[in-house]
């Protein structure tokens, strides 16, 4: 559990750069054999992209990273529940865990919305573990949408 808060505080090191970046401020590390192999944060409207997800940009990192289409053995951390284009990639590249921070009611496709990873007909589950540094995970997120909503031209 300790370590898995270390590596959350790398993946809100990218939520922070998300947010100062006046994106949705989510970021995530995927961590191969104790090292991150890769780290993101939310792009969308830098990008001009709708897929290019904290955990989507990490996913293609580590991919490159490791010359291979299959994370086998790695864990992605992400501050927020994955939404369901998150989850797939997550499945379809065959990364072992997940550890994410907290719970998004709206998309999060984890068991907020949607349980895609127990879906039985999955060729590949991952573990998943909830609840790391929640707090710290959600801060980013309720100044980022307060401010948002408080914004007046």
């Amino acid at each position: 559990m300790k370590i898995d808060k270390i590596y959350m505080q790398e993946a809100l090191k990218e939520a922070r750069k998300a947010f100062e970046e006046d994106e949705v401020p989510i970021g995530a590390v995927i961590v191969y054999n104790r090292k991150i192999i890769a780290r993101a944060h939310n792009q969308v409207k830098r990008l001009h992209d709708p897929t290019a997800h904290a955990e989507m940009l990490a996913i293609t990192q580590a991919a490159d990273y490791l010359r291979n289409e299959r994370l086998i053995n790695a864990s992605i951390y992400v501050t927020i529940e994955p939404c369901i284009m998150c989850i797939g990639a997550m499945v379809l590249g065959r990364i072992n865990r997940l550890i994410y921070g907290t719970p998004e009611p709206k998309t999060g496709a984890c068991g907020s919305t949607l349980d895609i990873p127990s879906l039985g007909k999955l060729n590949h589950h991952l573990k998943i573990t909830r609840d790391i540094l929640p707090d710290e995970c959600s801060h980013f997120l309720k100044e980022f949408f307060k401010k948002k909503r408080s914004y007046k031209p």
